[in-house]
């Protein structure tokens, strides 16, 4: 995500014990590593970045001169090859990767904050490094994905990224239709200035009391989590939006089962012996229901069979 790293943020930030990387932390010669850098503030640098910028053989950026800014609020020089990788020419500039690193060269990759691959030029240069047997290693840390669902006090247990939604209208409807269902809560990036149509469009297609949450500019200065519904949402952001984005979404209520789905089945445990009762009552703890439910359920379908 391309979040803008304010200035305001010191190199002062960093924790002392990151400027002292360990001969661990040293870049592989040979190996291609995705290398997470801060989504806002420059203090959650780990160690294995600051090294990887000062050590690796080539460093490809997404922007190379946010990574050079990058570096100068780190207090650290890149000391390799650096080379622009982007959407625009992360096609052409794979092969070239590939061959530095099969050529004994340590290569890192770095985007423009998070975690390279994700919404960011990077999956292509997996893909190929992993069809051809290079090696590829990555160096955790920072993520907005998960730092906005961590915060946002929705489910975490299980969830889905779905990234940004298509620009188009119509496009961008049938990718939320095709989401209605999800029981998971899903994490959606998205611009400032097409926030508030996304989170309109979400109102019409999840329903205005959906939960969600608006994550703006987080970890940087002005860091804001507005939980609401979808509904709330839209109206709060009728005026504009600005910074980076995430918005976080609960999942849809699971469908309450029917009880008829479970009626044939306690008729066949009670032709086979059981009690009526007590095969409605297994049969609804397993499906989630109450017994009468089941029970009642059973008794009208055994009518109309006799």
């Amino acid at each position: 995500m391309n979040d803008v790293i304010p200035a305001v943020q010191a190199a002062s930030q960093v924790p002392s014990s990151a400027t002292a990387p360990s001969v661990s932390d040293t870049p592989s010669r040979g190996t291609i590593t995705l290398a997470a850098t801060p989504i806002g503030n420059v203090g959650d640098a780990s160690a294995r970045l600051l090294a990887g910028l000062e050590q690796a053989d080539v460093v490809a950026a997404e922007d190379t001169r946010r990574l050079l800014a990058l570096a100068q609020r780190l207090g650290v020089r890149v000391g390799g090859r650096l080379l622009a990788f982007h959407e625009h020419n992360e096609r052409a500039r794979t092969a070239e990767l590939l061959d530095e690193a099969r050529a004994g060269r340590s290569v890192l990759v770095v985007s423009d904050a998070g975690m390279p691959s994700v919404s960011d030029p990077g999956y292509r240069l997996v893909v190929a490094a992993a069809d051809e047997g290079v090696p590829v290693t990555v160096a955790p840390g920072p993520s907005a994905v998960l730092t906005a669902l961590a915060v946002s006090g929705l489910a975490c247990d299980r969830f889905s990224f779905e990234g940004f939604l298509p620009r188009k209208t119509g496009e961008q409807r049938r990718a939320l239709e095709a989401l209605v269902d999800e029981q998971r809560t899903m994490v959606f990036f998205e611009s400032p200035r097409r926030a508030h149509r996304t989170l309109a469009a979400m109102a019409e297609v999840f329903g205005a009391q959906r939960r969600a949450v608006l994550c703006r500019e987080l970890t940087k200065t002005h860091e804001e989590v507005r939980r609401a519904t979808l509904g709330a949402l839209v109206e709060a952001t009728a005026a504009s939006v600005l910074g980076e984005v995430v918005i976080v979404v609960a999942g849809a209520p699971a469908a309450p089962a029917d009880p008829r789905a479970g009626a044939q089945e306690a008729l066949e445990l009670a032709d086979g012996g059981m009690r009526l009762k007590a095969a409605a009552a297994q049969v609804a703890e397993r499906v989630g229901l109450r017994p009468n439910q089941v029970y009642r359920a059973a008794l009208s379908l055994r009518d109309r069979q006799d």
